[in-house]
């Protein structure tokens, strides 16, 4: 007895795939991310409507955070398990996907205002590297040697034998002075020891200084340095003062270019994929492209000149918005 076989899903009068697992390339907002395994369950009748799509991929929370989505602005994604499948489209506003079969690529559009923004001129932290292990030492030497001739009150003798003695009054003096500035180092790891130390020898006697010793690390997640030993406070605002003790300051070497300084956080909403420059001065000093919805801009380079920064959204169509 043969078994009973649904053809509703062909019934559709259009192209028709099954619901199902599917191994197919991820686009996020026309960034290729990665190849996966995603179950593909049949769309509903507001799905369809909206994105003209037969089947829609069931992703769940720590996939779209994966993916780089601000799961944490949207409340309602929190209100499930993280490993479930959630209404992605329907939670975040102008959210979409579409499934293109023949080439088994998931197309998803996320507003760029949901997603984690990556600041130009970032390096991922995974590539970041803390060097070998190295002995470092930097010396500076300089000395002299000086002979030169002190002159005293002449005079005059006569010896037992009758014999006349002159004495010109000078005698040869000799002097010798160096000096030796060294700057030490060992890079262990994630560890730098540094010294800082003086030898001098001047009128027969030597002397060594110890000026300083630290030791200091990176600490990642902080984008900051720690110190300590011997150190010194910044001198970006107030006057530096020397210290020994232990010391937390941000670096901001650790921190893309654009991160660096102030500058304005810019935000606004496009109607479709869309062309955003911001102009100042007469001079575009950033274009960026963004998908429909609510984007902010937040990695603008600093900047010291002055003027308003005015903001030409271009959308597909041709059509411009301008704002200040």
């Amino acid at each position: 007895m043969g078994q009973h076989v649904d053809l509703t899903m062909f019934e559709k009068g259009q192209e028709q795939q099954l619901p199902g697992i599917y191994r197919v390339s991820v686009y996020v907002n026309e960034q290729r991310m990665e190849t996966r395994t995603l179950e593909f369950k049949e769309a509903t009748e507001a799905q369809r409507k909206a994105m003209g799509e037969s089947l829609v991929p069931c992703l769940s929370r720590t996939q779209l955070a994966e993916m780089g989505v601000r799961v944490e602005s949207f409340p309602a994604l929190n209100l499930v398990s993280a490993e479930a499948c959630v209404p992605f489209d329907e939670i975040i506003p102008l959210a979409s996907s579409h499934f293109d079969f023949s080439e088994q690529k998931l197309v998803l559009s996320f507003p760029q205002a949901a997603m984690h923004q990556v600041a130009r001129g970032t390096v991922p932290e995974s590539l970041w590297d803390e060097g070998i292990p190295a002995l470092l030492l930097d010396y500076s030497f300089s000395g002299s040697n000086s002979e030169y001739d002190s002159t005293g009150s002449s005079s005059s003798y006569v010896d037992d034998n009758g014999t006349v003695h002159h004495d010109d009054g000078k005698d040869t003096l000799k002097s010798d002075s160096y000096y030796l500035n060294l700057r030490s180092g060992l890079n262990l790891g994630a560890w730098r020891l540094r010294n800082y130390s003086t030898w001098s020898h001047s009128g027969g006697k030597a002397q060594w200084d110890n000026i300083g010793t630290s030791l200091s690390r990176a600490i990642i997640p902080f984008k900051a340095q720690l110190t300590m030993g011997d150190t010194a406070t910044a001198g970006d605002i107030f006057d530096s003062v020397q210290m020994r003790g232990a010391m937390l300051a941000s670096d901001e070497e650790m921190l893309p270019d654009s991160q660096r300084g102030f500058a304005p956080i810019v935000r606004g909403i496009a109607k479709s994929n869309a062309e955003v420059s911001i102009e100042q001065n007469g001079y575009v000093i950033y274009r960026t492209y963004v998908q429909p919805g609510a984007f902010e801009i937040n990695d603008l380079y600093p900047t010291a000149n002055s003027g308003d920064l005015t903001v030409i959204i271009k959308e597909a169509d041709g059509s411009e918005q301008r704002f200040i």
